[in-house]
Protein backbone atom coordinates (compact mmCIF):
# COMPACT_ATOMS: atom_id res chain seq x y z
CA UNK A 1 0.00 0.00 0.00
CA UNK A 2 2.78 2.35 0.77
CA UNK A 3 4.30 1.75 -2.66
CA UNK A 4 0.93 2.35 -4.32
CA UNK A 5 0.46 5.57 -2.39
CA UNK A 6 3.94 6.71 -3.38
CA UNK A 7 3.21 6.05 -7.06
CA UNK A 8 -0.10 7.84 -6.76
CA UNK A 9 1.61 10.83 -5.12
CA UNK A 10 4.19 10.97 -7.94
CA UNK A 11 1.44 10.83 -10.57
CA UNK A 12 -0.50 13.59 -8.79
CA UNK A 13 2.63 15.74 -8.66
CA UNK A 14 3.23 15.19 -12.37
CA UNK A 15 -0.36 16.13 -13.16
CA UNK A 16 -0.08 19.33 -11.12
CA UNK A 17 3.21 20.20 -12.81
CA UNK A 18 1.70 19.69 -16.28
CA UNK A 19 -1.31 21.76 -15.30
CA UNK A 20 0.92 24.61 -14.11
CA UNK A 21 2.93 24.40 -17.34
CA UNK A 22 -0.25 24.58 -19.43
CA UNK A 23 -1.46 27.58 -17.42
CA UNK A 24 1.91 29.27 -17.85
CA UNK A 25 1.81 28.62 -21.62
CA UNK A 26 -1.73 29.98 -21.78
CA UNK A 27 -0.74 33.09 -19.83
CA UNK A 28 2.30 33.54 -22.09
CA UNK A 29 0.16 33.21 -25.23
CA UNK A 30 -2.40 35.73 -24.03
CA UNK A 31 0.34 38.02 -22.80
CA UNK A 32 2.16 37.87 -26.14
CA UNK A 33 -1.05 38.51 -28.01
CA UNK A 34 -1.75 41.57 -25.89
CA UNK A 35 1.80 42.89 -26.34
CA UNK A 36 1.70 42.43 -30.12
CA UNK A 37 -1.72 44.07 -30.32
CA UNK A 38 -0.54 47.03 -28.24
CA UNK A 39 2.65 47.44 -30.29
CA UNK A 40 0.66 47.16 -33.51
CA UNK A 41 -1.70 49.94 -32.41
CA UNK A 42 1.25 52.12 -31.39
CA UNK A 43 2.94 51.51 -34.76
CA UNK A 44 -0.22 52.54 -36.62
CA UNK A 45 -0.54 55.63 -34.41
CA UNK A 46 3.07 56.64 -35.11
CA UNK A 47 2.85 55.99 -38.85
CA UNK A 48 -0.38 57.95 -39.18
CA UNK A 49 1.34 61.40 -39.53
CA UNK A 50 3.62 60.08 -42.28
CA UNK A 51 0.70 58.53 -44.12
CA UNK A 52 -1.36 61.72 -43.80
CA UNK A 53 1.51 63.87 -45.08
CA UNK A 54 1.92 61.66 -48.14
CA UNK A 55 -1.81 61.70 -48.82
CA UNK A 56 -1.89 65.51 -48.51
CA UNK A 57 0.94 65.84 -51.03
CA UNK A 58 -1.02 63.76 -53.57
CA UNK A 59 -4.35 65.57 -53.15
CA UNK A 60 -5.57 68.19 -55.63
CA UNK A 61 -6.48 71.57 -54.21
CA UNK A 62 -10.20 70.85 -53.81
CA UNK A 63 -9.48 67.75 -51.73
CA UNK A 64 -6.93 69.47 -49.47
CA UNK A 65 -9.61 71.84 -48.13
CA UNK A 66 -12.41 69.28 -48.06
CA UNK A 67 -14.32 69.14 -44.78
CA UNK A 68 -14.25 66.89 -42.86
CA UNK A 69 -10.62 66.00 -43.72
CA UNK A 70 -10.16 62.65 -45.44
CA UNK A 71 -7.31 60.19 -44.87
CA UNK A 72 -7.37 59.02 -48.47
CA UNK A 73 -7.10 60.50 -51.96
CA UNK A 74 -9.92 60.28 -54.48
CA UNK A 75 -7.98 61.67 -57.44
CA UNK A 76 -4.24 61.31 -56.71
CA UNK A 77 -1.96 63.63 -58.61
CA UNK A 78 1.69 64.80 -58.64
CA UNK A 79 0.72 68.38 -59.49
CA UNK A 80 1.82 69.57 -56.06
CA UNK A 81 5.37 68.40 -56.73
CA UNK A 82 5.29 70.06 -60.15
CA UNK A 83 4.06 73.28 -58.53
CA UNK A 84 6.90 73.07 -56.02
CA UNK A 85 9.38 72.78 -58.88
CA UNK A 86 7.88 75.79 -60.63
CA UNK A 87 8.02 77.87 -57.44
CA UNK A 88 11.64 76.96 -56.76
CA UNK A 89 12.58 77.95 -60.32
CA UNK A 90 11.47 81.50 -59.58
CA UNK A 91 13.76 81.91 -56.57
CA UNK A 92 16.70 84.31 -56.46
CA UNK A 93 19.11 81.40 -56.23
CA UNK A 94 18.75 77.96 -57.84
CA UNK A 95 17.29 75.19 -55.72
CA UNK A 96 20.47 73.18 -56.26
CA UNK A 97 22.40 75.73 -54.20
CA UNK A 98 20.01 75.36 -51.24
CA UNK A 99 20.27 71.57 -51.51
CA UNK A 100 24.08 71.81 -51.56
CA UNK A 101 24.07 74.06 -48.49
CA UNK A 102 21.85 71.67 -46.55
CA UNK A 103 23.74 68.54 -47.58
CA UNK A 104 27.11 70.12 -46.81
CA UNK A 105 26.08 71.43 -43.40
CA UNK A 106 24.35 68.15 -42.50
CA UNK A 107 27.22 65.85 -43.50
CA UNK A 108 30.02 68.09 -42.19
CA UNK A 109 28.20 68.80 -38.93
CA UNK A 110 27.38 65.12 -38.35
CA UNK A 111 30.94 63.94 -38.99
CA UNK A 112 32.49 66.69 -36.86
CA UNK A 113 30.04 66.12 -34.02
CA UNK A 114 30.73 62.37 -33.92
CA UNK A 115 34.51 62.85 -34.03
CA UNK A 116 34.62 65.63 -31.42
CA UNK A 117 32.10 63.91 -29.13
CA UNK A 118 34.00 60.61 -29.21
CA UNK A 119 37.34 62.33 -28.62
CA UNK A 120 35.88 64.21 -25.65
CA UNK A 121 34.04 61.19 -24.23
CA UNK A 122 37.06 58.86 -24.28
CA UNK A 123 39.13 60.60 -21.56
CA UNK A 124 36.06 61.22 -19.41
CA UNK A 125 35.17 57.51 -19.58
CA UNK A 126 38.57 55.90 -19.09
CA UNK A 127 40.96 58.40 -17.50
CA UNK A 128 40.94 60.35 -14.25
CA UNK A 129 42.42 63.82 -14.55
CA UNK A 130 42.12 66.88 -12.30
CA UNK A 131 38.65 68.39 -12.56
CA UNK A 132 37.22 65.57 -14.70
CA UNK A 133 34.19 64.96 -12.49
CA UNK A 134 33.37 68.65 -12.15
CA UNK A 135 33.82 69.30 -15.88
CA UNK A 136 31.59 66.37 -16.81
CA UNK A 137 28.88 67.57 -14.45
CA UNK A 138 29.00 71.03 -16.04
CA UNK A 139 28.66 69.47 -19.50
CA UNK A 140 25.72 67.31 -18.44
CA UNK A 141 24.01 70.35 -16.89
CA UNK A 142 24.15 71.93 -20.35
CA UNK A 143 21.62 69.30 -21.47
CA UNK A 144 19.01 71.02 -19.32
CA UNK A 145 19.01 74.22 -21.39
CA UNK A 146 16.82 74.48 -24.47
CA UNK A 147 17.71 76.33 -27.64
CA UNK A 148 15.49 79.27 -26.67
CA UNK A 149 17.53 79.84 -23.50
CA UNK A 150 20.91 79.78 -25.24
CA UNK A 151 19.85 81.63 -28.42
CA UNK A 152 20.92 85.13 -27.32
CA UNK A 153 24.34 84.26 -25.81
CA UNK A 154 25.00 81.92 -28.72
CA UNK A 155 24.29 84.69 -31.23
CA UNK A 156 26.52 87.14 -29.32
CA UNK A 157 29.42 84.67 -29.35
CA UNK A 158 29.01 83.94 -33.05
CA UNK A 159 28.68 87.63 -33.90
CA UNK A 160 31.79 88.54 -31.85
CA UNK A 161 33.71 85.80 -33.68
CA UNK A 162 32.63 87.23 -37.04
CA UNK A 163 30.94 84.03 -38.16
CA UNK A 164 27.50 85.44 -39.06
CA UNK A 165 26.57 84.61 -42.67
CA UNK A 166 29.09 81.75 -42.81
CA UNK A 167 28.86 77.98 -42.62
CA UNK A 168 30.76 78.10 -39.31
CA UNK A 169 27.76 79.79 -37.66
CA UNK A 170 25.80 76.60 -38.31
CA UNK A 171 28.57 74.07 -37.75
CA UNK A 172 29.94 75.55 -34.52
CA UNK A 173 26.90 74.94 -32.27
CA UNK A 174 26.31 71.56 -33.91
CA UNK A 175 29.83 70.35 -33.17
CA UNK A 176 29.71 71.57 -29.56
CA UNK A 177 26.39 69.89 -28.71
CA UNK A 178 26.83 67.96 -25.41
CA UNK A 179 24.36 65.17 -26.11
CA UNK A 180 26.79 63.14 -28.21
CA UNK A 181 29.55 63.28 -25.63
CA UNK A 182 27.15 62.25 -22.86
CA UNK A 183 25.83 59.27 -24.85
CA UNK A 184 29.25 58.01 -25.96
CA UNK A 185 30.80 58.46 -22.52
CA UNK A 186 28.22 56.13 -20.96
CA UNK A 187 28.90 53.50 -23.62
CA UNK A 188 32.69 53.81 -23.39
CA UNK A 189 32.51 53.34 -19.62
CA UNK A 190 31.28 49.78 -20.25
CA UNK A 191 34.43 48.81 -22.18
CA UNK A 192 36.75 46.73 -19.91
CA UNK A 193 39.74 48.77 -18.81
CA UNK A 194 41.93 45.67 -19.00
CA UNK A 195 41.39 45.62 -22.77
CA UNK A 196 42.81 49.12 -23.11
CA UNK A 197 45.69 48.35 -20.75
CA UNK A 198 46.57 45.27 -22.79
CA UNK A 199 46.63 47.39 -25.94
CA UNK A 200 48.94 49.90 -24.24
CA UNK A 201 51.30 47.09 -23.19
CA UNK A 202 51.39 45.93 -26.82
CA UNK A 203 52.61 49.38 -27.80
CA UNK A 204 49.38 50.93 -29.12
CA UNK A 205 49.15 54.71 -28.83
CA UNK A 206 46.11 56.44 -27.36
CA UNK A 207 44.85 57.64 -30.79
CA UNK A 208 45.16 54.09 -32.11
CA UNK A 209 43.30 52.69 -29.09
CA UNK A 210 40.53 55.24 -29.67
CA UNK A 211 40.27 54.42 -33.37
CA UNK A 212 40.74 50.64 -33.45
CA UNK A 213 39.36 49.52 -30.07
CA UNK A 214 37.05 52.09 -28.52
CA UNK A 215 35.05 53.22 -31.56
CA UNK A 216 34.31 49.68 -32.88
CA UNK A 217 33.02 48.70 -29.43
CA UNK A 218 30.61 51.65 -29.28
CA UNK A 219 29.45 51.39 -32.88
CA UNK A 220 25.72 51.18 -31.98
CA UNK A 221 25.97 54.41 -29.99
CA UNK A 222 27.90 56.11 -32.80
CA UNK A 223 25.23 55.16 -35.35
CA UNK A 224 22.52 56.41 -33.01
CA UNK A 225 24.36 59.70 -32.65
CA UNK A 226 24.64 59.93 -36.45
CA UNK A 227 20.85 59.64 -36.74
CA UNK A 228 20.23 62.28 -34.08
CA UNK A 229 22.71 64.73 -35.61
CA UNK A 230 21.53 64.10 -39.17
CA UNK A 231 17.88 64.67 -38.28
CA UNK A 232 18.65 67.82 -36.30
CA UNK A 233 20.91 69.39 -38.95
CA UNK A 234 18.75 68.38 -41.92
CA UNK A 235 15.74 70.21 -40.47
CA UNK A 236 17.71 73.24 -39.28
CA UNK A 237 16.79 76.58 -40.85
CA UNK A 238 19.70 78.66 -39.56
CA UNK A 239 17.60 81.80 -39.79
CA UNK A 240 19.28 83.38 -36.76
CA UNK A 241 22.71 83.45 -38.37
CA UNK A 242 22.20 83.27 -42.16
CA UNK A 243 20.78 86.25 -44.06
CA UNK A 244 22.40 85.94 -47.50
CA UNK A 245 20.30 84.14 -50.07
CA UNK A 246 23.20 82.06 -51.40
CA UNK A 247 23.79 80.51 -47.95
CA UNK A 248 20.19 79.72 -47.01
CA UNK A 249 19.28 76.11 -46.34
CA UNK A 250 16.61 73.98 -47.99
CA UNK A 251 14.15 74.03 -45.02
CA UNK A 252 14.28 77.85 -45.07
CA UNK A 253 13.47 77.97 -48.79
CA UNK A 254 10.62 75.50 -48.40
CA UNK A 255 9.25 77.40 -45.41
CA UNK A 256 9.17 80.57 -47.48
CA UNK A 257 7.18 78.74 -50.13
CA UNK A 258 4.82 77.26 -47.52
CA UNK A 259 4.11 80.70 -46.03
CA UNK A 260 3.30 82.26 -49.40
CA UNK A 261 -0.43 81.68 -48.96
CA UNK A 262 -3.25 79.17 -48.97
CA UNK A 263 -2.86 78.67 -52.72
CA UNK A 264 0.48 76.99 -52.10
CA UNK A 265 -0.75 74.49 -49.50
CA UNK A 266 -0.26 71.60 -51.90
CA UNK A 267 3.32 72.64 -52.62
CA UNK A 268 3.92 72.95 -48.86
CA UNK A 269 2.67 69.38 -48.36
CA UNK A 270 4.99 68.17 -51.11
CA UNK A 271 7.89 70.03 -49.48
CA UNK A 272 7.23 68.36 -46.12
CA UNK A 273 7.35 64.93 -47.76
CA UNK A 274 10.65 65.75 -49.46
CA UNK A 275 12.16 66.84 -46.14
CA UNK A 276 11.03 63.59 -44.48
CA UNK A 277 12.74 61.24 -46.94
CA UNK A 278 16.48 61.57 -46.09
CA UNK A 279 16.14 61.15 -42.28
CA UNK A 280 13.85 58.16 -42.77
CA UNK A 281 16.30 56.62 -45.24
CA UNK A 282 19.21 57.04 -42.81
CA UNK A 283 17.17 55.59 -39.95
CA UNK A 284 16.13 52.53 -41.97
CA UNK A 285 19.78 51.82 -42.80
CA UNK A 286 20.93 51.73 -39.17
CA UNK A 287 17.75 51.04 -37.19
CA UNK A 288 18.98 47.67 -35.87
CA UNK A 289 21.95 49.38 -34.24
CA UNK A 290 19.65 52.01 -32.73
CA UNK A 291 17.58 49.28 -31.08
CA UNK A 292 20.78 47.75 -29.71
CA UNK A 293 21.72 51.12 -28.26
CA UNK A 294 18.36 51.51 -26.53
CA UNK A 295 18.65 47.99 -25.09
CA UNK A 296 22.18 48.30 -23.71
CA UNK A 297 22.60 51.99 -22.91
CA UNK A 298 23.63 52.64 -19.32
CA UNK A 299 24.15 55.70 -17.16
CA UNK A 300 27.02 55.79 -14.71
CA UNK A 301 26.56 56.97 -11.18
Amino acid sequence: MSKAKAVEAVDTKKLKTRKRQKEAIARTWWGNAFVFLFLGLMAVFMLLPFYYAIMQSLKPMEEIFAYPPRFYVVNPSFNNFRSLGILTDSLWIPLSRAIFNTVFVTLAGTVCNVVVSSLAAFPFAKYNFPGSQFTFKVITKALLFTGAVTAVPQYLLIAKAGMVNTYFALLGPAVAAPMGMFLLKNFMSQIPTTMLEAAELDGASIPRIWWQIVLPNVKPAVLTLIILCFQSLWNMTGGNFIYEEKLKLLPTILQQISSSGIAYSGAAAAASVILMIPPLFVYILVQSRVLETMAHAGIDK
